[in-house]
Parts: structure tokens; sequence; C-alpha cells
């Protein structure tokens, strides 16, 4: 009689990508995948997608998704980066940092439903950058406030933080997008989820931290689609997609409502057109080829925000 082994199936990780206040779009996304179904072995997240990960780590259900987005809808700028003259003034002076990050800290502190990162009920990895050689730290044990702080923490804008002798900073300058550590980490069904970056606003980003975040988020979507093309079988990726035209500041929490929905809309409609199955990366995630010069846009007869909608489809 012959034996037949089952082949294993390959680990699945839900890959987190940074983004500022266009975090809240990994939102709307995870309802839809675990609304189709879609479970991971593992959670690897980097700068906001930290906190979005770690939070779902702690509660992949239905009923946590709807908790988190409950967090988002009521987030303000000042929940996040509360500045004050003062520090600004000491900043500009060459003391300490724009701002502090209690307002986070209590944020996590209140909100996520375990201590340890090891406590976590799905495996969750945190990705900082080691603020001496600029390499990425995973960090899997320990704090789990602690841990995102660490990959949270802007240069200059926020202190960064110390974890068993390594001074951590912003996962985002390191790998904002940490496919390459999930794949390290044994993941070989990599569902991405990115943020995307403001690909069509009205105006420049207005201050020193708007404009950092936007730059950071300009940066990090080409460095994702270049790590993306390396990616060689038996690994597979399946990129969820962004929003295209985007006209939000990843430094605007205003919208994070309308950001969950949309993203659940479209993240819905690309499964069901089989985008588990696809290795395509998402246009949006190239900058400037999405933006075609006029000649060579199509004819939209309807106005506003519909026609923005039928650029985007």
């Amino acid at each position: 009689m012959t034996r037949v082994i089952a082949a294993s199936r390959p680990k699945t990780a839900f890959v987190f990508a940074g983004g500022g206040s266009l975090g809240a779009v990994q939102v709307g996304m995870l309802r839809a995948l675990v609304e189709s179904g879609v479970k991971p072995d593992m959670v690897v997240g980097s700068s906001v997608g930290a906190i979005n990960g770690a939070y779902f780590a702690g509660d992949p259900s239905l009923d946590g998704i709807a908790m988190l987005e409950r967090i988002w809808s009521g987030l303000k700028r000042t929940d996040v980066f509360p500045w004050t003259w003062r520090r600004l003034i000491n900043f500009v002076r060459g003391r300490g940092h724009l701002v502090t990050s209690n307002g986070l800290r209590r944020l996590l502190d209140n909100n996520l439903l375990y201590g340890e990162l090891e406590d976590a009920v799905i495996p969750v990895h945190i990705v900082a950058t080691d603020l001496l050689s600029g390499r990425a730290v995973v960090l899997s044990r320990g704090s789990a406030t602690q841990a995102i702080l660490a990959s949270t923490a802007i240069p200059a804008a926020f202190e960064p933080v110390s974890i068993d002798n390594k001074v951590l900073c912003d996962g985002a300058i390191a790998s904002n997008t940490p496919v390459s550590t999930a794949m390290a980490l044994g993941a070989r069904r990599l569902i991405v989820l990115p943020t995307g970056f403001a690909c069509d606003p009205d105006r420049a980003p207005s201050g020193a931290l708007a404009s950092a975040l936007h730059a950071i988020t300009l940066l990090t979507a080409g460095q994702l689609v270049a790590e993306l093309e390396r990616i060689k079988p038996p690994t597979e990726y399946h990129i969820l997609p962004t929003a295209c035209p985007l006209g939000v500041s990843p430094f605007d929490f205003t919208r994070s409502s309308e950001l969950i929905e949309q993203a659940y809309r479209k993240t819905l409609c690309w499964i069901a057109q089989g985008g588990l199955a696809s290795r395509t990366i998402p246009a949006a995630l190239h900058p400037h080829s999405h933006r075609a010069p006029p000649e060579y846009r199509p004819r939209v007869e309807r106005r506003g925000s519909d026609a923005r909608e039928a650029l985007a489809a």
C-alpha cells in the first residue's frame, strides 16, 4: 500500500506597510480579507503597519477589526503627534525631539489586548531600524508597546527607543514593507497590505512633519516595487490595491473612515476578480506611472468624485 504524504501548506504572512495616517486603509483591507476567509500564519509590520499588525494579531476576528476601525475613526492628529510650541522651540535650538511619544503610548496601552509580543494570538513580528547601522531589526518577543514605539519613531520627530542595547527608530527607513523579513521568517505566501501615497494632492504638504511623511511614502513606494520584482518562485506574493487618485496626506487623520470604506470595497472587488491568484503589482505603487499626460487620459463625462472613481478604475 502506497503511503500518500500531503504537501504542507505554505506559510502565509500578512505584511503591513508604513504610511502615517494612510494606515487607515489597512483596516478596510483586513475586513475584506477576513470576511473572505483569508487567514495568516504570521503578521509582520513596520511603522504604522506595526500598529495595525500588532492589534490584528491580538484579535484577528471581525469584531477585533471593527474595534480597530472605531479607534481609527476617532483618531486625531494630536493623539499621535502632540507637539507644542515649547517643544518646537527646543527642537529648533537642538534640544530634544519635535513631539513626545506619550500620546501614542497611551493609545497602545489602552487598546492592545496583550503586553508581550509572544502572547499575541497570531505570531507577530515588528520591524524597526537600528539607528547606528541602518539595518532592519526584527522584534518578536518582549514589550509590544516598546516594539511599536520603536518601529514608529520617526527620526527627529520622536525620540528613538532603546531595546536590547540597540537604539531603534522608524522601521520605514530600513524596510517600510517588510517582505524580506517575512520570507526570512519562513513565509512563502505574502499578502501585502500597502498604504500607498498621496498621488494626487491639491497642494504641497504644509509643515516639516507633513513634508517628511509625504517624502517617505514616495520613496518607499518605489523601494517596494523593486523588492517585489526580485521575488522568485516558490515564494508567491499578492499586493492589495491602493487608492489612486488620492489626495490625502499621511499627516491627515480626518478622513480615516472614508479611507477604510474605500479600501474595503476595492479589496472585495480585487478578491472577486482573482487578486489572490495574481502577482500583479498595482500601477498606483509606481510613482509617476499612474499619472499619465492629459492627452492619454480617458475622456470622462461625469463630474466631481464620480469622475475620479472612473479614472481610478
